[in-house]
């Protein structure tokens, strides 16, 4: 497995450059410490889906492998799959069609929160904005999720009269996040025509199409109209809230919506 670095600006616009591709160190699951580490009780009667977070990008000869394991990963119902293409390998001679640079944004973030200096690579799965690991790498990737937070607020949604989608957050905490609606398409095959993956067929699942910012959770009980228009983004056929703390922080609840 190579794991290939690149070196960027965080904060800024732009990337200063590539750095050579080097072997992936022996265990990719990030050191960083959880803020709770969840209890069977917990898990068990939390609404929260865990949330795995997927960097990739068709221009990634690595990346296959870790598409696969997002694929058989959202087969479960307690896991909420989101595969976030990024741009930074365009430049190789194949330009992702899938890719947003919100994700490179956001995949850069996670790395300088978690004191990663300016390094980003592909595949990488971050769990419920936290620790992170090679995407291919199943195991790590358990790990993570047994050791994720399910404790936060729960959610429930349900539609009014007039075809609104009212989003109810529930619970108490002494800090804030941010309230996000996400578009995702469930399944998206291209067929890549140069670079590493020229010719082959990429498959992949819940691939983010849009995000809207709906607010903010001050760590008490609220509620959110959200309109039937906010529910027809070209190309997407599910929709997931997602509560996140500022600046890249830890998602500390999330569910995916019945529309």
């Amino acid at each position: 497995m190579r794991k290939i670095v690149i070196c960027a600006l965080i904060g800024g616009s732009a990337f200063a450059g590539f750095i050579a591709a080097q072997l992936a160190p022996t265990s990719a699951a990030s050191t960083v410490p959880v803020t709770k580490v969840a209890s069977r009780a917990d898990a068990a009667g939390s609404s929260n889906p865990v949330v795995i977070e997927l960097f990739t990008s068709q221009g990634c000869s690595s990346c296959p492998p870790a598409d696969l394991l997002a694929r058989r990963l959202a087969k479960d119902d307690s896991l909420l799959v989101i595969t976030r293409p990024v741009t930074y390998w365009d430049r190789l001679g194949w330009k992702d069609t899938l890719a947003k640079e919100s994700n490179t944004a956001l995949q850069r973030a996670y790395a300088a929160k978690r004191h990663e200096g300016s390094g980003v690579y592909t595949p990488q799965m971050v769990v419920n904005g936290g620790g992170g690991a090679v995407g291919s790498r199943e195991n790590d990737i358990r790990s993570l999720v047994r050791r994720a937070d399910r404790s936060g607020p729960s959610i429930t949604a349900a539609t009014d009269a007039r075809g609104q989608m009212i989003v109810k957050i529930s619970g108490k905490s002494d800090y804030m996040a941010g309230v996000s609606l996400i578009a995702l398409s469930s399944s998206e095959t291209v067929r890549v025509g140069r670079g590493e993956n020229g010719g082959r067929t990429m498959h992949y699942v819940n691939v983010v199409k849009a995000e809207r910012n709906l607010g903010s959770w001050r760590g008490k009980t609220m509620s959110i109209t959200v309109p039937p228009e906010n529910f027809r983004t070209n190309g997407a056929d599910k929709y997931a809230i997602v509560v996140q703390r500022p600046g890249a922080g830890p998602i500390v609840a999330a569910k995916l919506l019945d529309i």
